[in-house]
């Protein structure tokens, strides 16, 4: 103690009870804030990102498995609305979604996801549907995780092999549907066969689409030059088997018509950045197809082998055989894209249904994109309208249902006469072929909507995502 201070006498220093609560704060800690609630649920920040992250997951798989831009985005919105967010927003491009949601601050919670990969598969899509469906009843978002993880590690229904089998077996119902004879339907089936083989081969070694599709065409083409050359030769039991039926029957599996419409679908749904994508892509594949057969041609012409580009008109069966032949072509693809069994047997009634309503648009006096679009509204309406009773996405059925009405051998014919010289003609032909597959993707949309009082829901998610089209205000 300093020498001025001895015998003083200090006071003591009075500790009050303001002075002892702050000693006290800093001797425990400050007290924790407590956490900033997100959502109506009342989420907190680092559950609503493990939210956002769920949702962007679902919405990607959804989204490579093929579901269509306006499902996706209703199915996210819904999920979202279940879990508990609030003023959530959905951007679906062809290849990122983007889901956000209003955050504790200024700043909203943002979360992205990639699609990379892109594969048919109907059994996991419908498995999706179902995980999103039980998101927006309510579902916690630790176990629609782990259905979800359950989902995309599961194994598909059918092994590849059944599936190629399948498309095989769509070739062949395809030349029924277009008039050809037993021969020409084995022909189209062995056609099938080898370029499944082909793809089966190109796809294991990372063959890019395009060059797939320059393969393929590049053998079908060489189908029917060795056709046309042993015409001649052929014993007659046989009967005609005219290379325009059997490649085009053959080459389903290859043309962009079910792409061309679901591009149309989405410009119609008002999502027009997914649809130029997706029209693009069209356009790529189909370049795809027209390089294939150009080259064959080319060196079929140098090696003194000429291709009639004419299509020969046969007479058709009977109404019960291409009812059967449409719903053999619907539910071959609907095993092509590994749908389970009930999605099978319902895309077979729906396809023959749908048949049945062409047949009859054509039979009193439609022209094929009125009749295309008569048939596409009812399959819309049924698939989407009673697909829901039996836990199947409607999507699907009404994908495989309108398979045997796919502009397919329009655009081959198309390829053909532009290949031949006729640009103006096969112009001509394309966009017949555009026009049917508007008509297809407006007949479904429209039966779609029309289902509604026979649908399990119909709520405010996606009537706002239905108005898209007329606003872009969400």
């Amino acid at each position: 103690m300093p020498a001025d201070l001895i015998g003083l006498d200090v006071p003591a220093p009075r500790w009050g009870p303001r002075f002892r609560s702050r000693l006290g704060s800093l001797i425990a800690g400050a007290p924790t804030a407590a956490p900033e609630v997100v959502g109506e649920g009342g989420l907190t920040e680092a559950q609503a990102l493990e939210v956002l992250d769920a949702l962007v997951r679902m919405a990607e798989a959804l989204l490579s498995c093929g579901a269509p831009a306006a499902d996706v985005t209703a199915l996210t919105l819904r999920a979202a609305r279940g879990s508990g967010l609030r003023h959530t927003q959905v951007d679906i491009t062809f290849t990122a979604v983007i889901v956000s949601t209003a955050g504790a601050g200024p700043a909203p919670l943002t979360a992205v996801r990639v699609v990379q990969v892109r594969a048919t598969d109907y059994s996991r899509l419908s498995a999706l549907y179902e995980v999103a469906h039980g998101a927006g009843d309510g579902l916690p978002v630790d176990e629609v995780s782990a259905r979800l993880r359950r989902v995309l590690s599961q194994r598909r229904p059918y092994r590849r092999g059944v599936s190629g089998t399948a498309a095989v077996g769509l070739a062949a119902s395809v030349a029924v549907l277009l008039g050809g004879t037993w021969a020409v339907a084995l022909a189209a089936a062995l056609t099938t066969t080898v370029l499944q083989l082909i793809l089966t081969a190109a796809n294991a070694r990372g063959l890019p689409a395009f060059f797939q599709q320059v393969v393929g065409a590049a053998f079908a083409t060489m189908v029917a030059l060795a056709l046309e050359v042993s015409q001649p030769h052929l014993p007659g039991w046989l009967g005609p088997l005219p290379p325009s039926l059997v490649v085009g029957s053959g080459i389903v599996v290859l043309l962009a018509g079910l792409s061309l419409v679901g591009s149309a679908e989405d410009a119609i749904s008002g999502f027009y950045v997914t649809a130029g994508a997706r029209a693009f892509e069209t356009m790529l594949l189909t370049t795809g197809l027209v390089l294939g057969i150009a080259g064959v041609l080319d060196l079929g012409q140098r090696a003194g082998i000429g291709l009639s580009l004419t299509f020969v008109d046969v007479q058709g069966y009977p109404a019960p055989v291409e009812l059967l032949a449409a719903a053999a072509a619907a539910m071959t693809w609907a095993v092509s894209g590994y749908a389970d069994l009930r999605a099978v047997a319902m895309a077979g009634v729906v396809g023959a249904l749908g048949w049945a309503a062409f047949v009859a648009g054509t039979n009193v006096g439609l022209g094929p994109a009125a009749a295309s679009g008569l048939a596409a509204l009812v399959v819309g309406f049924l698939a989407e309208g009673t697909a829901w009773r039996w836990n199947v996405p409607g999507v699907v059925v009404s994908i495989c249902g309108i398979v045997a009405l796919l502009p397919g051998l329009a655009i081959y014919r198309a390829i053909f006469t532009v290949v031949g010289g006729g640009v103006s003609s096969g112009l001509a032909q394309f966009v017949g072929a555009l026009g049917i597959a508007l008509a297809l993707a407006a007949g479904v949309t429209l039966g779609e909507f029309c289902s509604t009082p026979l649908r399990r829901e119909f709520d405010r998610v996606e009537q706002r995502v239905r108005r898209r089209a007329l606003s872009r205000q969400f």
